[in-house]
């Protein structure tokens, strides 16, 4: 029954086999911001397991405040894009497909358990957000939420031209393409966001203007990397400032954001929703990746809790036993439908590298160990 979901598929320069994408995971094992040959050797099991594409965990731009650990890995520096090269020669050598996430976590930044807490982080309009339902740890929420200093437009052409630079890096390293993570409430989504934009220059507004940075981004990536690789990008209706919260409130809105970031050059859409198979908007059971697809015109890719039971969330806070399940079934009949063209795969992957295979051939999958939330298995 999952044949379909194993023929072959092309965007720009790049063919992959079959239609399984590792979703791009934070790790937190880069020491330094350098993956090392442990973090090569995680990905070439996922890339010989038979996923079509590795997307790589959130990967900090050129940026001082792109990312807030020093266990994040980078794309920047000599010893980081190294440690990247090694990385992409041990997928490429399995005839894996890996491209690099580009991450800046904006007004996130300093969110995570060992964070640093020398910046504020950068925001469009100085707000965290309005919070909602929300898992960050209260005592952050309560320093988070104070007002800082909106961004400058010096600032923004700096973190644009950073991206430019990663994303030259990134190609270097040897990569298969580019993803740029605009999603859960980062630097990017919170352009995008009405509660957290509410600048009055040409970078805010109506949803046109919101979506100006994001377009500006993928613009000066496009321009660096040139026509051939293709271009990714992760979006959400959801923050992490509020689970609640929407990326656009109409498709009509959510039409005009996203049809700003296919002009500037995004081949592919990875809608992010907390559920693979959750509608969006009333009156429609149209998936968050179905929209994308049917507004943009532009393949899609969906995700979340394909191969388990529960939600990203309840599995992080222990709410329930998180078991593997088969949903192929349901991932098959949304696939055959047109709600997308590619299925992201993300805590099923971590739990076993060879799941892919097991998706093809029928075999059990394995139970689920929450210790490969922690460890590079």
């Amino acid at each position: 029954m999952t044949e379909p979901l194993f023929e072959s598929f092309t965007l720009r320069s790049l063919t992959v086999p079959n239609r399984f994408v590792m979703s791009p995971m934070t790790r937190e094992h880069s020491p330094h911001g350098v993956p090392g040959d442990d973090v090569a050797a995680y990905y070439a099991r996922r890339a010989a397991g038979g996923v079509g594409l590795i997307l790589t965990e959130g990967t900090g731009i050129d940026h001082p405040y792109a990312v807030d650990t020093d266990w994040i890995p980078v794309m920047h520096g000599e010893a980081a894009v190294a440690g990247w090269r090694r990385v992409t020669n041990a997928v490429h050598a399995v005839g894996g497909k890996i491209v690099p996430q580009l991450w800046h976590q904006g007004v996130l930044y300093g969110a995570s358990a060992r964070a640093r807490r020398d910046h504020p982080g950068l925001r469009p309009s100085g707000l965290w957000g309005t919070p909602g339902v929300f898992s960050s740890p209260a005592e952050y929420v309560q320093r988070a939420v104070p007002p800082t200093s909106p961004m400058t437009e010096s600032q923004i052409a700096d973190v644009i031209a950073a991206y430019a630079r990663s994303a030259r890096h990134a190609m270097d390293a040897g990569f298969d393409g580019i993803a740029i993570h605009g999603a859960h409430g980062y630097l990017i989504d919170t352009f995008f966001w009405s509660d957290t934009n509410r600048r009055t220059d040409r970078y805010g507004g109506n949803a046109l203007a919101r979506a100006r940075f994001g377009g500006e981004v993928v613009q000066a990536i496009r321009a660096a990397i040139g026509d051939a690789p293709p271009i990714l990008f992760r979006f959400s209706q959801h923050k992490q400032q509020d689970y609640r919260a929407r990326f656009a409130e109409t498709p009509d809105e959510l039409g005009i954001m996203l049809g700003v970031l296919a002009d500037a050059g995004v081949d592919l859409f990875d809608a992010s929703s907390r559920r693979f198979d959750s509608a969006v908007f009333e009156g429609s059971d149209l998936t968050l990746s179905g929209w994308a697809r049917k507004l943009t015109g532009k393949p899609s890719m969906t995700v979340g809790g394909v191969g388990l039971n529960n939600l990203l969330q309840d599995t992080l806070k222990n709410r329930g036993e998180t078991q593997a399940i088969d949903n192929l079934d349901r991932v098959l009949q949304l696939f055959e439908r047109g709600m997308f063209d590619l299925v992201a795969v993300g805590r099923a992957l971590l739990n076993d590298p060879s799941w892919t295979q097991k998706a093809r051939s029928g075999a059990a999958f394995h139970p689920y160990d929450s210790a490969s939330l922690e460890r590079l298995i």
